[in-house]
């Protein structure tokens, strides 16, 4: 992540970790200022970025239903700071995938979820 929008910008923060949520708040030409989940903004390349679509849990733990509803039966369950795919949001429900692992969590539980 870099101060600015060029390579003649310095850098700020390195990320080692795959996958993790960034939402664009701003786009200039190929470069993209990004805020993060600790809500830390800075730009990036648009080739270091995926148009995949991922979450970070915040609650202390996610419970992952078997539907996208509250009776539906846990099973697995997301400690805080694991990061998974998301795939559609709705109803205040997304359905989360961490390592092959599927279920839907409460989209409250998850920082990126779109809806």
């Amino acid at each position: 992540m870099r101060v600015g929008p060029s390579l003649d910008y310095p850098s700020n923060w390195v990320y080692r970790r795959r996958d993790l949520p960034v939402k664009v708040v701003q786009v200039l030409g190929l470069w993209r200022k990004v805020e993060d989940p600790s809500g830390t903004q800075g730009w990036m390349h648009v080739r270091l970025l995926s148009d995949t679509p991922t979450a970070i849990v915040t609650a202390s733990v996610a419970p992952m239903r078997q539907a996208a509803s509250e009776g539906a039966r846990t099973v697995f369950r997301a400690e805080k700071g694991v990061v998974g795919r998301l795939s559609s949001c709705g109803d205040g429900w997304c359905g989360f995938d961490v390592g092959g692992q599927r279920g839907f969590v409460r989209a409250a539980d998850i920082w990126g979820a779109t809806n």
